[in-house]
């Protein structure tokens, strides 16, 4: 059985790793302490503190840093025939001073190249930008997708940014051209409409709401029409959310469509050929349920499977999907909508299921 991951959390072990990347004045800066990373807004409630209690150093501490501890835990046991890295950092976080972001982005890109991306020729990778310099992340862009182990661009959903907005045309188009997919990530600082709630289990339970208006966002806004190579994929929101903002916005553009002419087929038909949602965090339903909400959704190809490793809500490939599914649907969720999603030839000849030498 082939299994493609489509989120997995690489990370540093401290923000001075991407000293050497940096360029002046950003290297002093980092290398000085004037600036120590994000910070999360609230405590983890889990035994790992957000990841699996047992993703840890040799020595006993936490890490997201270890290549071949991931490799023991999820490439080689789950026999993963692609991995796609996603990130912990993302620079688009911080909300001012947009050419240290910038720079903070290309140096995380090139210490994931050499650190993870070369090591192990499953990985496939995403380029991690400053969304906020529109123009700096698509020359960020333009640079990395030369690699052919870059598949797609990471949009991180904050508390901000509708990513529809035409001033981040730019990035989109950058991505059309580099022939990369678009991916979209909720981060620390994703909310509801009030907020992030009073307790962490009603902020989690809130992470649908900030991914479900980028949906609406890019296909009211025309991104979808103004950029038909372009595929999009939403990461680690869930999905039995996605009939509803279907027949939402179908019922909206009939009645509504004059104000957006742009829109030239119905959301859902956009929804159904070019959006992607991957499983993760899989909804505690029975497999019955997921037949009825993939008919919903009109089709079987949207679903991809990711395990969101190392966090504390991983999904294991054997037991997530239900196995009541028929098979057909269930190898499309595991690996073959993932394979067509990234242009990947998965026959049994061509999967690197080993470490780069």
């Amino acid at each position: 059985m082939h299994i493609i991951d489509t989120d997995v959390h690489e990370s540093f072990a401290s923000l001075k790793d991407l000293v050497p990347y940096l360029p002046e004045p950003y290297k002093s800066w980092i290398g000085n302490g004037a600036w120590r990373g994000f910070s999360q807004p609230f405590a983890y409630t889990s035994p790992g503190n957000g990841n699996r209690a047992d993703v840890k150093s040799a020595d006993g501490s936490a890490s997201v840093s270890d290549y071949n501890l991931m490799r023991s835990q999820l490439l080689d046991p789950y026999k993963l025939s692609y991995a796609v890295l996603t990130g912990y950092f993302y620079p688009t976080g911080l909300k001012l001073q947009y050419g240290l972001g910038s720079a903070l982005a290309s140096a995380y890109n090139d210490y994931v190249l050499e650190h993870w991306i070369s090591k192990d020729k499953r990985f496939l990778g995403s380029v991690q930008i400053n969304a906020r310099d529109p123009e700096a992340a698509a020359r960020e862009i333009d640079r990395m997708a030369a690699h052919p182990q870059i598949r797609q661009v990471m949009l991180p959903v904050v508390d901000d940014i509708a990513y529809g907005h035409p001033m981040y045309r730019p990035i989109f188009a950058a991505a059309e051209r580099n022939k990369l997919m678009v991916a979209f990530h909720h981060t620390t600082f994703a909310q509801g409409p009030y907020g992030m709630g009073l307790h962490y289990m009603e902020r989690h339970c809130l992470i649908p709401i900030s991914l479900m208006p980028q949906v609406i966002s890019l296909i009211a806004n025309g991104v979808f029409d103004s950029y038909p190579n372009l595929r999009f994929m939403v990461l680690e929101g869930g999905f039995s959310w996605l009939p509803h903002v279907m027949w939402r916005m179908d019922r909206e553009y009939r009645q509504g469509r004059v104000e957006v002419p742009w829109i030239k087929k119905l959301p859902s038909q956009h929804c159904r050929e070019r959006l992607r949602l991957s499983t993760q965090p899989t909804e505690d339903i029975s497999g019955e349920d997921w037949g009825k909400l993939i008919d919903l959704m009109g089709t079987d190809d949207i679903l991809v499977f990711s395990t969101d490793y190392p966090h504390f809500d991983f999904d294991d490939p054997n037991a997530a999907i239900p196995k009541s599914l028929p098979s057909g649907t269930r190898d499309k969720i595991l690996w073959k909508n993932a394979a067509d999603f990234y242009g990947l030839d998965v026959r049994e000849s061509t999967i690197p299921n080993q470490a780069a030498e």
